[in-house]
Protein backbone atom coordinates (compact mmCIF):
# COMPACT_ATOMS: atom_id res chain seq x y z
CA UNK A 1 0.00 0.00 0.00
CA UNK A 2 1.42 3.34 -1.09
CA UNK A 3 1.42 5.96 1.65
CA UNK A 4 2.74 9.49 1.79
CA UNK A 5 5.12 10.80 4.45
CA UNK A 6 2.22 12.55 6.14
CA UNK A 7 0.83 9.22 7.35
CA UNK A 8 3.89 8.88 9.57
CA UNK A 9 4.32 12.35 11.01
CA UNK A 10 2.57 11.64 14.30
CA UNK A 11 4.83 9.84 16.76
CA UNK A 12 2.01 7.54 17.82
CA UNK A 13 2.21 6.00 14.35
CA UNK A 14 5.96 5.22 14.42
CA UNK A 15 7.69 2.01 15.38
CA UNK A 16 11.38 1.42 15.63
CA UNK A 17 13.23 0.10 12.59
CA UNK A 18 15.85 -2.67 12.82
CA UNK A 19 18.68 -0.21 13.22
CA UNK A 20 19.18 1.56 16.54
CA UNK A 21 18.95 5.36 16.70
CA UNK A 22 20.80 6.91 19.60
CA UNK A 23 18.90 9.04 22.08
CA UNK A 24 21.38 11.80 21.43
CA UNK A 25 20.37 11.92 17.78
CA UNK A 26 16.73 11.93 18.68
CA UNK A 27 17.17 14.71 21.21
CA UNK A 28 18.98 17.02 18.84
CA UNK A 29 16.39 16.24 16.18
CA UNK A 30 16.44 14.33 12.96
CA UNK A 31 15.18 15.12 9.52
CA UNK A 32 12.12 12.90 9.18
CA UNK A 33 12.10 12.79 5.40
CA UNK A 34 15.79 11.79 5.35
CA UNK A 35 15.18 9.12 7.96
CA UNK A 36 12.31 7.64 6.01
CA UNK A 37 14.25 7.68 2.75
CA UNK A 38 17.16 5.93 4.46
CA UNK A 39 14.88 3.27 5.91
CA UNK A 40 15.58 4.25 9.52
CA UNK A 41 11.87 4.62 10.27
CA UNK A 42 9.11 2.34 9.03
CA UNK A 43 5.39 2.88 8.88
CA UNK A 44 3.19 1.18 11.42
CA UNK A 45 0.13 -0.76 10.42
CA UNK A 46 -2.04 1.98 11.90
CA UNK A 47 -4.46 3.83 9.67
CA UNK A 48 -5.62 7.40 10.15
CA UNK A 49 -8.91 8.26 11.79
CA UNK A 50 -11.12 10.45 9.61
CA UNK A 51 -14.12 12.62 10.50
CA UNK A 52 -16.20 14.23 7.76
CA UNK A 53 -18.48 17.12 8.77
CA UNK A 54 -20.98 18.05 6.08
CA UNK A 55 -23.51 20.88 6.04
CA UNK A 56 -26.34 21.28 3.59
CA UNK A 57 -26.49 24.25 1.19
CA UNK A 58 -23.72 26.09 3.08
CA UNK A 59 -22.18 28.97 1.19
CA UNK A 60 -18.48 29.70 1.01
CA UNK A 61 -18.53 33.39 1.90
CA UNK A 62 -20.14 33.94 5.30
CA UNK A 63 -17.46 32.78 7.78
CA UNK A 64 -15.27 35.24 9.60
CA UNK A 65 -12.11 33.44 8.41
CA UNK A 66 -13.22 34.45 4.89
CA UNK A 67 -14.02 38.01 5.95
CA UNK A 68 -17.72 37.19 6.05
CA UNK A 69 -20.42 38.73 8.25
CA UNK A 70 -20.79 35.85 10.76
CA UNK A 71 -18.42 35.41 13.69
CA UNK A 72 -17.37 31.75 13.47
CA UNK A 73 -14.58 31.21 16.03
CA UNK A 74 -14.77 27.40 16.04
CA UNK A 75 -14.66 27.05 12.26
CA UNK A 76 -11.94 29.71 12.15
CA UNK A 77 -9.86 27.70 14.62
CA UNK A 78 -10.25 24.60 12.46
CA UNK A 79 -9.33 26.63 9.37
CA UNK A 80 -6.16 27.78 11.11
CA UNK A 81 -5.12 24.12 11.49
CA UNK A 82 -6.19 23.05 8.01
CA UNK A 83 -5.58 23.42 4.34
CA UNK A 84 -8.13 25.96 3.19
CA UNK A 85 -9.42 25.42 -0.31
CA UNK A 86 -10.78 28.89 -0.92
CA UNK A 87 -11.90 28.12 -4.48
CA UNK A 88 -13.60 24.77 -3.99
CA UNK A 89 -16.49 23.99 -6.36
CA UNK A 90 -19.30 21.52 -6.10
CA UNK A 91 -20.12 19.36 -9.13
CA UNK A 92 -23.89 19.94 -9.10
CA UNK A 93 -25.87 22.49 -7.13
CA UNK A 94 -28.28 19.81 -5.94
CA UNK A 95 -28.15 17.60 -2.83
CA UNK A 96 -28.19 14.00 -4.07
CA UNK A 97 -25.92 14.35 -7.13
CA UNK A 98 -23.27 16.27 -5.22
CA UNK A 99 -23.30 13.71 -2.40
CA UNK A 100 -23.04 10.80 -4.84
CA UNK A 101 -19.94 12.44 -6.31
CA UNK A 102 -18.49 13.03 -2.84
CA UNK A 103 -18.65 9.35 -1.92
CA UNK A 104 -17.82 7.78 -5.30
CA UNK A 105 -15.49 10.25 -7.05
CA UNK A 106 -17.45 9.66 -10.27
CA UNK A 107 -19.83 11.78 -12.31
CA UNK A 108 -23.51 10.95 -12.47
CA UNK A 109 -23.34 9.67 -16.04
CA UNK A 110 -21.22 6.82 -14.64
CA UNK A 111 -23.04 6.11 -11.37
CA UNK A 112 -26.55 6.80 -12.67
CA UNK A 113 -27.18 9.28 -9.85
CA UNK A 114 -27.71 12.65 -11.55
CA UNK A 115 -30.88 13.90 -9.83
CA UNK A 116 -32.36 14.18 -6.37
CA UNK A 117 -33.83 11.02 -4.89
CA UNK A 118 -36.97 10.46 -2.79
CA UNK A 119 -38.61 13.77 -3.76
CA UNK A 120 -41.61 14.82 -5.84
CA UNK A 121 -41.31 14.03 -9.59
CA UNK A 122 -37.83 12.49 -9.44
CA UNK A 123 -37.25 9.24 -11.32
CA UNK A 124 -34.60 8.00 -8.86
CA UNK A 125 -34.93 6.24 -5.51
CA UNK A 126 -31.32 5.57 -4.55
CA UNK A 127 -27.68 5.40 -5.49
CA UNK A 128 -27.03 1.97 -6.97
CA UNK A 129 -25.99 -0.27 -4.03
CA UNK A 130 -23.16 -1.54 -6.24
CA UNK A 131 -21.66 1.93 -5.83
CA UNK A 132 -20.23 1.26 -2.40
CA UNK A 133 -18.22 4.45 -2.31
CA UNK A 134 -16.07 5.59 0.58
CA UNK A 135 -18.22 3.90 3.23
CA UNK A 136 -17.97 0.42 1.75
CA UNK A 137 -14.32 0.84 0.79
CA UNK A 138 -13.47 1.93 4.34
CA UNK A 139 -15.39 -1.00 5.78
CA UNK A 140 -13.53 -3.41 3.48
CA UNK A 141 -10.22 -1.89 4.61
CA UNK A 142 -10.94 -2.69 8.26
CA UNK A 143 -12.37 0.65 9.36
CA UNK A 144 -15.14 1.13 11.87
CA UNK A 145 -17.63 3.12 9.79
CA UNK A 146 -20.24 5.42 11.29
CA UNK A 147 -22.80 7.79 9.81
CA UNK A 148 -25.00 10.36 11.50
CA UNK A 149 -27.54 12.60 9.80
CA UNK A 150 -28.56 13.39 6.26
CA UNK A 151 -27.63 10.85 3.58
CA UNK A 152 -30.08 11.61 0.74
CA UNK A 153 -28.88 8.77 -1.47
CA UNK A 154 -31.59 6.24 -0.70
CA UNK A 155 -33.13 4.58 2.32
CA UNK A 156 -30.80 2.41 4.43
CA UNK A 157 -27.93 3.22 2.10
CA UNK A 158 -25.42 3.72 4.90
CA UNK A 159 -26.29 0.38 6.48
CA UNK A 160 -26.01 -1.42 3.14
CA UNK A 161 -22.52 0.05 2.77
CA UNK A 162 -21.22 -1.18 6.09
CA UNK A 163 -21.92 1.57 8.60
CA UNK A 164 -21.86 -0.19 11.97
CA UNK A 165 -22.84 2.99 13.77
CA UNK A 166 -25.97 4.51 12.23
CA UNK A 167 -27.47 6.83 14.80
CA UNK A 168 -29.59 9.49 13.13
CA UNK A 169 -31.09 10.32 9.81
CA UNK A 170 -32.09 13.26 7.69
CA UNK A 171 -35.41 13.31 5.94
CA UNK A 172 -34.99 10.05 4.03
CA UNK A 173 -37.43 7.23 4.77
CA UNK A 174 -36.39 4.05 6.57
CA UNK A 175 -37.81 1.72 3.91
CA UNK A 176 -36.39 1.41 0.42
CA UNK A 177 -38.52 2.54 -2.52
CA UNK A 178 -41.01 4.38 -0.35
CA UNK A 179 -43.38 6.80 -2.05
CA UNK A 180 -41.72 10.16 -2.64
CA UNK A 181 -42.22 13.24 -0.52
CA UNK A 182 -44.66 15.56 -2.29
CA UNK A 183 -45.02 19.22 -1.16
CA UNK A 184 -48.81 19.49 -1.27
CA UNK A 185 -49.00 21.94 1.63
CA UNK A 186 -46.40 24.34 0.31
CA UNK A 187 -48.33 25.61 -2.70
CA UNK A 188 -51.33 26.91 -0.73
CA UNK A 189 -49.04 28.34 1.92
CA UNK A 190 -47.14 30.40 -0.65
CA UNK A 191 -50.38 31.41 -2.37
CA UNK A 192 -51.43 32.76 1.00
CA UNK A 193 -48.37 35.00 1.14
CA UNK A 194 -49.67 36.77 -1.97
CA UNK A 195 -52.92 37.35 -0.08
CA UNK A 196 -51.10 38.81 2.92
CA UNK A 197 -51.48 35.72 5.09
CA UNK A 198 -48.40 35.37 7.25
CA UNK A 199 -47.26 32.65 9.59
CA UNK A 200 -46.60 32.91 13.33
CA UNK A 201 -44.72 36.05 14.39
CA UNK A 202 -45.55 37.62 11.02
CA UNK A 203 -42.95 35.42 9.30
CA UNK A 204 -42.91 33.49 6.04
CA UNK A 205 -41.98 30.03 7.22
CA UNK A 206 -41.12 28.73 3.76
CA UNK A 207 -38.26 31.26 3.78
CA UNK A 208 -37.48 32.12 7.41
CA UNK A 209 -38.82 30.97 10.75
CA UNK A 210 -38.10 31.42 14.45
CA UNK A 211 -38.16 27.95 15.97
CA UNK A 212 -39.76 27.37 19.35
CA UNK A 213 -37.47 26.47 22.21
CA UNK A 214 -33.70 26.69 22.26
CA UNK A 215 -30.71 25.26 20.43
CA UNK A 216 -31.05 22.08 22.49
CA UNK A 217 -34.58 21.56 21.11
CA UNK A 218 -33.60 21.56 17.44
CA UNK A 219 -33.27 18.62 15.07
CA UNK A 220 -29.69 19.76 14.48
CA UNK A 221 -28.88 19.29 18.15
CA UNK A 222 -30.20 15.72 18.02
CA UNK A 223 -27.56 15.06 15.38
CA UNK A 224 -24.94 16.75 17.56
CA UNK A 225 -25.78 14.34 20.38
CA UNK A 226 -25.68 11.40 17.97
CA UNK A 227 -22.35 12.63 16.59
CA UNK A 228 -20.91 12.84 20.10
CA UNK A 229 -22.13 9.34 20.86
CA UNK A 230 -20.53 8.06 17.67
CA UNK A 231 -17.20 9.69 18.49
CA UNK A 232 -17.24 8.19 21.99
CA UNK A 233 -17.92 4.73 20.58
CA UNK A 234 -15.15 5.15 18.03
CA UNK A 235 -12.70 6.29 20.69
CA UNK A 236 -13.21 3.00 22.55
CA UNK A 237 -12.76 0.80 19.48
CA UNK A 238 -9.30 -0.44 18.53
CA UNK A 239 -10.01 -0.15 14.81
CA UNK A 240 -9.35 3.02 12.82
CA UNK A 241 -12.58 4.86 12.13
CA UNK A 242 -14.29 6.76 9.33
CA UNK A 243 -17.13 8.84 10.72
CA UNK A 244 -19.57 11.14 8.95
CA UNK A 245 -21.80 13.69 10.67
CA UNK A 246 -24.10 15.31 8.12
CA UNK A 247 -26.50 18.13 8.95
CA UNK A 248 -29.58 19.51 7.20
CA UNK A 249 -28.61 22.97 8.42
CA UNK A 250 -28.41 25.57 6.96
CA UNK A 251 -30.65 24.31 4.09
CA UNK A 252 -33.65 26.55 3.34
CA UNK A 253 -36.08 27.38 4.67
CA UNK A 254 -33.85 29.15 7.17
CA UNK A 255 -35.20 28.09 10.55
CA UNK A 256 -33.40 28.77 13.82
CA UNK A 257 -34.31 29.40 17.47
CA UNK A 258 -33.31 32.40 19.52
CA UNK A 259 -30.80 33.90 19.94
CA UNK A 260 -29.89 33.06 16.32
CA UNK A 261 -33.18 34.31 14.83
CA UNK A 262 -32.51 37.88 15.98
CA UNK A 263 -28.71 37.80 15.96
CA UNK A 264 -28.49 39.93 12.80
CA UNK A 265 -30.46 43.10 12.15
CA UNK A 266 -32.07 42.72 8.70
CA UNK A 267 -32.17 46.48 8.14
CA UNK A 268 -28.39 46.88 8.43
CA UNK A 269 -27.21 43.93 6.34
CA UNK A 270 -24.75 44.66 3.56
CA UNK A 271 -26.20 43.28 0.33
CA UNK A 272 -24.20 42.13 -2.71
CA UNK A 273 -24.27 44.07 -5.97
CA UNK A 274 -26.27 41.33 -7.71
CA UNK A 275 -28.97 41.25 -5.02
CA UNK A 276 -32.41 41.22 -6.67
CA UNK A 277 -30.98 42.23 -10.05
CA UNK A 278 -33.28 41.61 -12.97
CA UNK A 279 -32.29 38.58 -15.03
CA UNK A 280 -31.73 39.77 -18.58
CA UNK A 281 -30.49 37.62 -21.46
CA UNK A 282 -30.54 34.55 -19.23
CA UNK A 283 -31.79 31.01 -19.98
CA UNK A 284 -35.53 30.53 -19.56
CA UNK A 285 -35.09 27.80 -16.95
CA UNK A 286 -33.95 30.39 -14.42
CA UNK A 287 -37.52 31.73 -14.39
CA UNK A 288 -38.96 28.30 -13.52
CA UNK A 289 -40.63 27.33 -10.25
CA UNK A 290 -39.02 23.96 -9.70
CA UNK A 291 -40.03 23.80 -6.04
CA UNK A 292 -42.95 25.81 -4.59
CA UNK A 293 -40.77 28.25 -2.68
CA UNK A 294 -39.03 29.32 -5.91
CA UNK A 295 -42.13 31.48 -6.42
CA UNK A 296 -40.74 34.67 -4.88
CA UNK A 297 -42.95 37.35 -6.39
CA UNK A 298 -44.49 38.04 -2.96
CA UNK A 299 -41.12 38.64 -1.28
CA UNK A 300 -40.62 42.22 -0.07
CA UNK A 301 -37.27 43.85 0.57
CA UNK A 302 -37.80 43.14 4.27
CA UNK A 303 -38.56 39.49 3.55
CA UNK A 304 -35.35 39.06 1.58
CA UNK A 305 -33.35 40.76 4.31
CA UNK A 306 -34.94 38.58 6.99
CA UNK A 307 -34.24 35.41 5.02
CA UNK A 308 -30.58 36.43 4.75
CA UNK A 309 -30.37 37.34 8.44
CA UNK A 310 -31.83 33.97 9.42
CA UNK A 311 -29.31 32.23 7.16
CA UNK A 312 -26.51 34.10 8.94
CA UNK A 313 -28.02 32.99 12.25
CA UNK A 314 -27.98 29.41 10.97
CA UNK A 315 -24.26 29.74 10.19
CA UNK A 316 -23.62 30.97 13.73
CA UNK A 317 -25.43 27.86 14.95
CA UNK A 318 -23.35 25.69 12.61
CA UNK A 319 -20.23 27.14 14.23
CA UNK A 320 -21.53 26.13 17.64
CA UNK A 321 -22.17 22.61 16.29
CA UNK A 322 -18.61 22.33 14.98
CA UNK A 323 -17.22 23.52 18.28
CA UNK A 324 -19.17 20.93 20.26
CA UNK A 325 -18.05 18.03 18.07
CA UNK A 326 -14.42 19.11 18.13
CA UNK A 327 -14.47 19.48 21.91
CA UNK A 328 -15.85 15.96 22.17
CA UNK A 329 -13.05 14.63 19.97
CA UNK A 330 -10.54 16.40 22.22
CA UNK A 331 -12.10 15.15 25.45
CA UNK A 332 -12.07 11.58 24.09
CA UNK A 333 -8.38 11.87 23.26
CA UNK A 334 -8.77 11.34 19.52
CA UNK A 335 -8.29 14.88 18.22
CA UNK A 336 -4.53 15.21 17.92
CA UNK A 337 -4.20 12.70 15.10
CA UNK A 338 -7.70 13.16 13.68
CA UNK A 339 -8.07 13.98 9.98
CA UNK A 340 -11.08 16.29 9.54
CA UNK A 341 -12.89 17.31 6.36
CA UNK A 342 -15.43 20.14 6.69
CA UNK A 343 -17.51 21.07 3.66
CA UNK A 344 -20.86 22.13 2.28
CA UNK A 345 -22.48 20.08 -0.45
CA UNK A 346 -23.16 23.27 -2.43
CA UNK A 347 -24.08 26.87 -1.86
CA UNK A 348 -27.47 28.57 -1.88
CA UNK A 349 -29.07 31.71 -3.32
CA UNK A 350 -30.10 34.44 -0.88
CA UNK A 351 -31.62 36.83 -3.40
CA UNK A 352 -28.73 37.12 -5.85
CA UNK A 353 -30.29 37.38 -9.33
CA UNK A 354 -33.64 37.35 -7.44
CA UNK A 355 -33.22 33.64 -6.84
CA UNK A 356 -33.85 31.59 -3.69
CA UNK A 357 -32.54 28.15 -2.74
CA UNK A 358 -31.06 26.34 -5.78
CA UNK A 359 -31.95 25.46 -9.34
CA UNK A 360 -30.65 24.75 -12.84
CA UNK A 361 -27.92 27.37 -13.12
CA UNK A 362 -24.22 27.76 -12.41
CA UNK A 363 -23.86 30.99 -10.46
CA UNK A 364 -20.95 31.17 -8.03
CA UNK A 365 -23.24 31.55 -5.01
CA UNK A 366 -24.47 28.01 -5.74
CA UNK A 367 -21.42 26.50 -7.41
CA UNK A 368 -18.83 27.40 -4.78
CA UNK A 369 -18.59 25.62 -1.44
CA UNK A 370 -16.44 25.76 1.71
CA UNK A 371 -13.77 23.07 2.08
CA UNK A 372 -11.28 22.58 4.91
CA UNK A 373 -9.06 19.50 5.28
CA UNK A 374 -7.08 19.04 8.48
CA UNK A 375 -4.05 16.74 8.32
CA UNK A 376 -2.39 16.37 11.73
CA UNK A 377 1.10 17.88 11.78
CA UNK A 378 0.82 19.27 8.27
CA UNK A 379 1.43 22.99 8.05
CA UNK A 380 -1.81 24.89 7.38
CA UNK A 381 -2.04 26.78 4.12
CA UNK A 382 -4.43 28.46 1.72
CA UNK A 383 -4.97 26.96 -1.73
CA UNK A 384 -6.24 29.39 -4.34
CA UNK A 385 -6.43 26.98 -7.25
CA UNK A 386 -9.85 25.61 -8.02
CA UNK A 387 -10.60 22.15 -6.68
CA UNK A 388 -13.76 20.10 -6.89
CA UNK A 389 -16.12 18.02 -4.79
CA UNK A 390 -15.09 15.14 -7.04
CA UNK A 391 -11.52 15.35 -5.69
CA UNK A 392 -12.48 14.43 -2.11
CA UNK A 393 -13.01 10.69 -2.70
CA UNK A 394 -9.57 10.10 -4.27
CA UNK A 395 -7.98 12.27 -1.56
CA UNK A 396 -9.51 10.26 1.29
CA UNK A 397 -8.83 7.01 -0.53
CA UNK A 398 -5.13 7.89 -0.59
CA UNK A 399 -5.13 9.05 3.01
CA UNK A 400 -6.92 5.94 4.25
CA UNK A 401 -5.18 3.45 1.98
CA UNK A 402 -8.41 2.24 0.35
CA UNK A 403 -8.48 -0.23 -2.51
CA UNK A 404 -9.55 1.03 -5.94
CA UNK A 405 -13.18 0.53 -6.90
CA UNK A 406 -13.10 1.61 -10.53
CA UNK A 407 -12.24 4.68 -12.52
CA UNK A 408 -12.15 8.00 -10.67
CA UNK A 409 -12.85 11.36 -12.30
CA UNK A 410 -11.23 13.53 -9.64
CA UNK A 411 -7.67 13.61 -8.40
CA UNK A 412 -6.06 13.54 -4.97
CA UNK A 413 -5.44 16.89 -3.29
CA UNK A 414 -2.53 15.69 -1.17
CA UNK A 415 0.08 17.25 -3.45
CA UNK A 416 -1.57 20.67 -3.14
CA UNK A 417 -1.83 20.19 0.61
CA UNK A 418 1.86 19.36 0.82
CA UNK A 419 3.35 21.85 -1.64
CA UNK A 420 0.69 24.52 -2.08
CA UNK A 421 -0.50 26.05 -5.35
CA UNK A 422 2.93 25.55 -6.91
CA UNK A 423 2.22 21.80 -7.05
CA UNK A 424 0.00 22.34 -10.08
CA UNK A 425 1.81 25.25 -11.66
CA UNK A 426 1.43 25.19 -15.42
CA UNK A 427 -1.77 23.12 -15.38
CA UNK A 428 -5.07 24.60 -16.50
CA UNK A 429 -6.96 25.97 -13.50
CA UNK A 430 -10.42 24.74 -14.52
CA UNK A 431 -13.45 23.33 -12.75
CA UNK A 432 -16.27 21.33 -14.36
CA UNK A 433 -19.90 21.63 -13.27
CA UNK A 434 -23.08 19.88 -14.40
CA UNK A 435 -26.81 20.19 -13.82
CA UNK A 436 -28.43 17.26 -15.58
CA UNK A 437 -31.79 17.05 -13.80
CA UNK A 438 -33.80 18.80 -11.11
CA UNK A 439 -36.45 16.53 -9.58
CA UNK A 440 -37.41 14.95 -12.90
CA UNK A 441 -36.91 17.99 -15.13
CA UNK A 442 -34.05 17.70 -17.61
CA UNK A 443 -31.58 20.52 -18.35
CA UNK A 444 -28.27 18.89 -19.30
CA UNK A 445 -26.27 21.96 -18.26
CA UNK A 446 -22.47 21.77 -18.39
CA UNK A 447 -20.18 24.60 -17.29
CA UNK A 448 -16.49 25.30 -16.96
CA UNK A 449 -14.96 27.92 -14.71
CA UNK A 450 -11.48 29.42 -14.63
CA UNK A 451 -10.45 32.23 -12.29
CA UNK A 452 -11.15 34.67 -15.13
CA UNK A 453 -14.17 33.33 -17.03
CA UNK A 454 -17.17 31.03 -16.93
CA UNK A 455 -18.91 29.36 -19.85
CA UNK A 456 -22.28 27.68 -19.34
CA UNK A 457 -23.68 25.41 -22.04
CA UNK A 458 -27.47 25.08 -21.90
CA UNK A 459 -28.39 22.32 -24.37
CA UNK A 460 -32.08 22.51 -23.41
CA UNK A 461 -32.15 26.17 -24.46
CA UNK A 462 -30.77 28.13 -27.41
CA UNK A 463 -29.02 30.61 -25.12
CA UNK A 464 -25.67 29.88 -23.49
CA UNK A 465 -23.83 32.05 -20.96
CA UNK A 466 -20.39 33.60 -20.74
CA UNK A 467 -19.21 35.73 -17.83
CA UNK A 468 -16.10 37.81 -17.30
CA UNK A 469 -15.55 37.05 -13.62
CA UNK A 470 -12.91 39.73 -13.13
CA UNK A 471 -15.00 42.57 -14.57
CA UNK A 472 -18.36 41.16 -13.45
CA UNK A 473 -17.95 38.89 -10.39
CA UNK A 474 -21.70 39.02 -9.78
CA UNK A 475 -22.33 37.39 -13.18
CA UNK A 476 -24.95 39.97 -14.06
CA UNK A 477 -24.10 40.50 -17.74
CA UNK A 478 -24.17 37.55 -20.10
CA UNK A 479 -21.50 38.30 -22.73
CA UNK A 480 -22.20 35.29 -24.95
CA UNK A 481 -23.06 37.52 -27.95
CA UNK A 482 -20.31 40.07 -27.34
CA UNK A 483 -17.81 39.81 -30.23
CA UNK A 484 -15.09 41.33 -28.05
CA UNK A 485 -15.00 38.01 -26.17
CA UNK A 486 -14.93 35.74 -29.22
CA UNK A 487 -11.44 34.35 -28.49
CA UNK A 488 -12.14 33.89 -24.80
CA UNK A 489 -15.42 32.11 -25.48
CA UNK A 490 -13.74 29.79 -27.99
CA UNK A 491 -11.05 29.01 -25.41
CA UNK A 492 -13.63 28.17 -22.74
CA UNK A 493 -15.64 26.01 -25.13
CA UNK A 494 -12.52 24.01 -25.94
CA UNK A 495 -11.83 23.62 -22.22
CA UNK A 496 -15.33 22.27 -21.74
CA UNK A 497 -14.90 19.85 -24.64
CA UNK A 498 -11.60 18.67 -23.19
CA UNK A 499 -13.13 18.12 -19.75
CA UNK A 500 -16.11 16.21 -21.13
CA UNK A 501 -13.77 14.02 -23.16
CA UNK A 502 -11.59 13.40 -20.08
CA UNK A 503 -14.53 12.14 -18.00
CA UNK A 504 -16.18 10.33 -20.95
CA UNK A 505 -19.33 12.42 -20.74
CA UNK A 506 -21.77 11.30 -23.47
CA UNK A 507 -23.03 14.88 -23.88
CA UNK A 508 -19.78 15.72 -25.67
CA UNK A 509 -21.23 14.58 -28.99
CA UNK A 510 -24.04 17.12 -28.80
CA UNK A 511 -21.69 19.87 -27.59
CA UNK A 512 -19.45 19.22 -30.61
CA UNK A 513 -22.33 20.28 -32.85
CA UNK A 514 -23.42 23.22 -30.70
CA UNK A 515 -19.85 24.49 -30.38
CA UNK A 516 -19.38 25.11 -34.10
CA UNK A 517 -20.76 28.63 -33.79
CA UNK A 518 -18.13 29.50 -31.18
CA UNK A 519 -14.99 28.00 -32.70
Amino acid sequence: MKLSIYHFMNVSRWRCAPIILSMTTLLIGIDIQYALAAGSLEASDSKPNVLLLMFDDMRFDTFSYRGGPVDTPNIDALANESTRFDNAMTTTGLCSPSRAVLYTGRWGHKTGLDDNVELYSTRLAELDPEEGGLLQRAKDAGYLVGHVGKWHLGARGTEMRGAEIDLAHGHEPRERFSRVYTPYAKGPQIAGYYEGKLDKRGEKHEYYKTLEGTYEDTEAYKKVLAGKKMLKQMAKDERPFFGVVSFNQPHPAYRVPEPYASMFDPSTLELPSNHLVKRENKPLAQDGIWWPWHDVGHMTDTDWRKARSFYYGAIAMVDRIVGELIRTAKSEGIYDDLHIVLLGDQGSMLGEHTLYDKGPYAYDELMRMPLLIRYPNMAPKVINRQVSMIDIAPTLAEVMGLADDGDVDGHSLTSLMSKGDVAEKGKADVSLYAYEWYNGSWFGIRAVRTPEYKFVWNPGDNRDEFYDLKADPGEVTNQIKNKQYKKQIAYMVRLLMDELARVQDPSLKKLTYHAKSYL
